[in-house]
């Protein structure tokens, strides 16, 4: 998804910034890919080995981003199987590595092929798309009976800090700067609990059997990596709100490269249901 400019509303206030914080259009977002499957693509291949992804398996990629996933899923449907991925900035995906690229708004577009599918997959989208029950009908309804939602989200506001170890300046300024970047988050739509009530939501979707787990990296090359593109990529966003200024920023990023902070995440809430076969 791309971002946009605020713009002024009537009045003359500015209205509040809209679109995706993290879109698609940068170079950071092709490093944010690469360390987010560093830390999660094994979780996540996991989830789909326990709901009996497998040679023949229709899947659906929700919002994939980057490649990684898709290809994932490519090598356990075999070439019985069919992979869709989508996006609505579809600018990361391979077309012709196994699996189909279209673009797609999961809140303003129909379901694909709707009925059809094994397994549809989001990870680290609705929390960012303010309809979100619109978004989880239209997955719902692309399942043929039987298959399964699977949806990825984090929880910020479950755990908020960078640096759950609090011991000195560098990790305070950590700590201000995820702060800083929460509240761009806020400000574009996100919501920053949404990762708790993945299981209700699930349900209120008219699915079955929904259970969820949570996974939590803390420390480590790809926390860092990623902390530092992260940061590089909303850089304008938080010096354009007043936020943190230059220097702070240059500090942090010099900190993460001198590898003096054990930065983490927030939980990443992994939440599966079915759809009930047809009676």
């Amino acid at each position: 998804m791309t971002s946009s400019d605020a713009t002024t509303a009537l009045g003359g206030e500015p209205a509040p910034a809209r679109g995706y914080l993290l879109d698609n259009a940068r170079a950071e977002a092709g490093e944010r890919f690469v360390w987010l499957a560093e830390l999660f693509d094994g979780v996540t291949r996991g989830h789909f080995d326990r709901l009996g992804v497998g040679a023949g398996s229709r899947c659906w990629e929700v919002g994939a981003g980057g490649p990684g996933i898709p290809e994932a899923l490519a090598a356990a449907v075999g070439p019985t199987g069919h992979v869709l991925a989508t996006d609505i900035d579809p600018s990361w995906l391979k077309t012709g590595d196994g699996y189909e690229v279209r673009r797609h708004d999961i809140v303003a577009d129909p379901p694909p092929e709707p009925g059809t599918f094994d397994l549809v997959h989001a990870r680290l989208v609705l929390v960012h798309i303010p309809d979100r029950a619109r978004a989880l009908a239209t997955m719902a309804a692309a399942l043929r009976p039987g298959g399964w939602l699977l949806i990825e989200d984090a929880d910020t506001a479950l755990q908020p800090l960078a640096c759950v170890d609090d011991s000195g300046p560098a990790q305070r300024q950590a700590n201000r700067l995820r702060d800083a970047f929460r509240e761009l988050l806020t400000r574009r739509g996100a919501d920053l609990r949404y990762g708790r009530t993945l299981p209700r939501a699930l349900r209120e979707a008219g699915l079955v059997d929904v259970a969820a787990q949570g996974t939590f990296p803390v420390g480590g090359l790809a926390c860092d990596k990623l902390e530092a593109a992260t940061i590089r990529h909303v850089r304008d966003e938080l010096l354009a709100a007043g936020l943190a200024d230059g220097a702070e920023i240059d500090a942090h990023l010099a900190a993460i490269e001198a590898g003096e902070l054990d930065l983490t995440l927030a939980p990443l809430i992994s939440c599966w249901g079915r759809r009930p076969a047809e009676q």
